[in-house]
């Protein structure tokens, strides 16, 4: 009976090498698992790192910018076409056009009769001023006898000392009408030039401002129906500047004999050279700018006053 248990117990009875089969087989499980998650985990981080870095955007090589060189365009501003110098004629006294030998556009020399004005009153004074010219050097001739007939008999005690005193006051105050005979002569003279009006330089006529016919005067009285106060508008289309208003956020960027270039919008293909000989001493409050001129060099008949031009300002 014994040895029948015995059997028994011997048969469930398990091997050692079993044992640590059983022990280790859920430590080996639990670490296929683990490894299994560690691996899927590393697996999502590479997905979403790959992910993001397709995302981001590759970063873009820039180039230095260049330093800018002497004769590079710094800045670019458009302004006006403008003669240096615009004359206005005006008369220097009151009187009416007779004549008017130019119309707009004319091109003119220095000393040209460009006006005339009605001269009859002043060639009659003139003509008074003369006579009276030779009356005064009659007087003073007659004078200048009579004094020295005078000194002849006071050496011969013949006429008093009183007498030659006389003669001789007589005949300064001759001379002294003669020379103020002289001054009348002369200012009729230059009424009578004044009535003829020549061009004070070369040119061109801007504007006609009158008509013959027309009063014209040196002073404005007020309204727009008194009497014009010139007789035309001309300057020299040789000597042309370009004028800016220049924003204050700029004006760092501009200096005096600075170079430039000009490009009239009219004719982008001519380029003229140019430089800056006048900058404002006083900016516009309102605008916010700062006016500057720009000489321009070698004007030629594209160039019109008033045009729009593009100046470039160049570093040095």
């Amino acid at each position: 009976m014994s040895d029948v248990r015995e059997d028994n117990l011997t048969r469930l009875r398990i091997a050692p090498e079993q044992k640590a089969r059983r022990k280790s087989g859920p430590v080996v499980l639990l670490l296929i698992v683990l490894l299994l998650v560690l691996g899927g985990g590393l697996a999502l981080i590479g997905t979403r790192k790959s992910t993001a870095d397709a995302k981001k955007p590759e970063p873009v090589a820039t180039a230095p910018a260049a330093p800018t060189k002497a004769g590079d365009s710094i800045l670019t501003v458009t302004g006006y076409v403008i003669p240096r110098a615009r004359i206005e004629i005006s008369p220097k006294f009151m009187a009416t056009v007779k004549t008017i030998n130019v119309k707009k556009g004319d091109v003119v020399k220095e000393d040209t009769v460009i006006v005339e004005l009605e001269d009859d009153e002043y060639r009659a004074r003139l003509l008074e001023a003369q006579g009276r010219l030779a009356q005064a050097e009659a007087n003073l001739a007659n004078a200048e006898i009579n004094l020295k007939r005078a000194l002849d008999l006071e050496q011969k005690n013949v006429e008093s000392v009183q007498t030659a005193d006389d003669a001789r006051r007589a005949r300064d105050a001759a001379a002294a009408e003669l020379t103020a005979a002289k001054g009348t002569l002369a200012l009729a003279q230059t009424y009578l030039n004044w009535c003829t009006i020549r061009a004070p330089i070369d040119g061109v006529i801007l504007e006609k401002l009158v008509d013959p016919n027309e009063l014209v005067t040196p002073q404005s009285f007020g309204g727009t129906r008194g009497p014009s106060t010139a007789f035309v508008a001309m300057a020299d289309l040789n000597d042309l500047q370009v004028e800016i208003d220049l924003n204050e956020a700029d004006v760092a960027k501009v200096h005096l004999n600075q170079r430039c270039r000009i490009s009239p919008e009219a004719f982008p293909d001519k380029v003229y050279g140019g430089k800056v000989v006048e900058i404002a001493p006083e900016a516009n409050r309102s605008k916010g700018t700062l006016q500057v001129k720009v000489q321009i060099e070698k004007p030629d008949r594209f160039l019109t006053p008033e045009l729009t031009a593009k100046v470039d300002f160049l570093a040095d």
